[in-house]
């Protein structure tokens, strides 16, 4: 009795599992027959059209290239005459005082007395002036030796204001022009780098595409294992009530099926975290519905062609040489630099300028004299101590270094090309060989399912034709998947850009 109750519970909850997953996979087809039409469907090229718009490190490139072009304007500028307005206003604290000595005993005595003749009014100006300042006056007797406490008038009056306006500008300064080229250099730089950060974006868009497209491949084969499995349950159920399969047979067949569901629920789960990560690569939002088109069986045909085209690639574009290049550049420039310090320099100067001083501030009543003078500046250096010379050596070691770079930078990116071209090829007759073996595997799938149903095999050895035939249509996938993963990082070494 206890027997009769377990089978008849152990098929109504075999049933009970078919019908629900039933209803789930009828419920996905109806969804995907309704799917929202929101949802947008990307080939390659169109999600790497919108990472290029849209992706925040290529928009961080070019705004690099922007900084870099403003700072070689500002580099030209150095060129030009460059104009400064000037203002001032000074109040004396203190005057200077001035002293005045005459010599009568002098074989010239009478000239020098006719002189002093000559400036008495001036001093006697002078005297009243000092006298307003609380100074001592004069003296005027010529004999006298003038004295720190006597004999001295005050100089200067108490404001002073000074305004004007200068200009200079270089004539010969082969640092300024050398600082310049280096300046373009570096504009020069930013853009390869803004290229690079486009290649390895391009990388990354391309390798989560074939990873949506891998995941895709594995949730169909793990959903068709699954309905396997349904299939494979209802038909050993029917043999089981008719007495010509065991109770093994039908805990085997129902095993199969609840083994076969987390393997679907996983490559589903795939499938929607590797759309994620294409979302966040191509720079556009998460909650955004998108789908990918095509399949990874669709790269297949042109395995062959793409390892033949690349048999010999040039490192001409390659963005890490191109940069390491210019900055060789720039090295050299330096040292060209340097040198220059031996050389001289040869700047034009003009001042205009006008000065009033005042001991009030009547400002209407003031008398501006101008003063103006245009001229040239020729600097010539004579001994810096060996700093010059110490600078130059330090620049041409820096050259040295970064060529040794680039040598084995060379180097190293030409290993890489051999492995991915290595890899390439090696996938390519991994999926060959993985076709050959979905097919048998297909057929022997096949052939057992056909010998089940007529009793002439056991579900053990369906189940391992079902096993065989899933593992060569993961590794066919698998090896496809490898290949373009490969075909991409090689692409990006050759630098071969898409946006071109």
């Amino acid at each position: 009795m206890n027997m009769i109750f377990m089978r008849t519970l152990l098929i109504a909850s075999s049933l009970l599992v078919a019908v629900q997953m039933s209803a789930q996979l009828r419920t996905d087809a109806v969804l995907e027959e309704t799917k929202d039409t929101s949802t947008v469907v990307l080939t390659l090229d169109d999600a790497l059209k919108i990472a290029l718009s849209e992706n925040v490190s290529v928009k961080v490139a070019d705004k690099e290239i922007q900084r870099y072009e403003y700072a070689r304007k500002g580099s030209y500028a150095s060129l030009f005459p460059q104009v400064d307005g000037s203002g001032s206003y000074q109040r004396t604290i203190k005057k200077q005082v001035m002293y005045m000595d005459t010599d009568s005993g002098s074989e010239d005595g009478g000239g020098s007395m006719g002189m002093f003749s000559s400036l008495m009014p001036f001093i006697q100006r002078v005297n009243e002036m000092s006298v307003a300042a609380g100074l001592p006056p004069v003296s005027m007797d010529s004999g006298e030796q003038s004295s720190a406490n006597s004999g001295g008038f005050a100089v200067g009056r108490w404001n002073t204001f000074n305004y004007g306006v200068s200009a200079s500008m270089p004539i010969v300064n082969f640092q300024l022009w050398e600082s310049i080229r280096i300046s373009g250099q570096s504009v020069d730089l930013a853009v390869e780098k803004a290229r690079a950060s486009r290649l390895d974006m391009v990388t990354q868009v391309k390798q989560a595409y074939y990873a949506v497209l891998l995941a895709k491949e594995a949730f169909g084969v793990y959903k068709d294992v699954y309905e396997n499995a349904v299939e494979n349950y209802s038909m050993t159920e029917k043999k089981f009530n008719a007495q010509k399969a065991s109770e093994l047979d039908l805990l085997r067949a129902k095993a199969n099926v609840a083994n076969a569901i987390p393997n679907v629920y996983n490559a589903e789960s795939s499938v929607i975290l590797s759309l994620w990560q294409l979302k966040a690569v191509m720079g556009v939002d998460l909650d955004m519905n998108v789908d990918v088109a095509g399949s990874l069986e669709d790269y297949s045909a042109e395995m062959l062609a793409d390892i033949v085209e690349n048999q010999d690639p040039s490192l001409d574009k390659n963005t890490t040489m191109k940069q390491l290049a210019i900055q060789a550049e720039q090295l050299a420039s330096t040292v060209r630099l340097k040198k220059a310090a031996y050389l001289p320099t040869l700047s034009a100067m003009f001042n205009y300028s006008m000065i009033a001083m005042t001991n009030d501030f009547k400002f209407s009543q003031y008398q501006w004299s101008p003063y103006s003078y245009v001229g040239f500046s020729l600097s010539i250096p004579i001994f810096s101590g060996g700093k010059r010379h110490s600078e130059v050596r330090q620049a041409k070691v820096q050259a040295d270094q970064m060529n040794l770079q680039m040598v084995d930078t060379e180097r190293q990116l030409r290993i890489s090309i051999r492995q991915y071209l290595n890899t390439m090829e090696t996938n390519m007759n991994s999926y060959y060989a993985a076709s050959d073996a979905v097919n048998v595997a297909q057929k022997a799938y096949d052939i057992a399912a056909k010998s089940f149903n007529v009793g002439k095999s056991t579900l053990t050895d369906l189940n391992d034709a079902q096993l065989t035939l899933t593992q060569a249509k993961l590794s066919q996938s698998q090896a496809v998947y490898n290949f373009v993963v490969a075909k991409s990082n090689l692409e990006k070494t050759i630098g071969f850009d898409f946006a071109e």
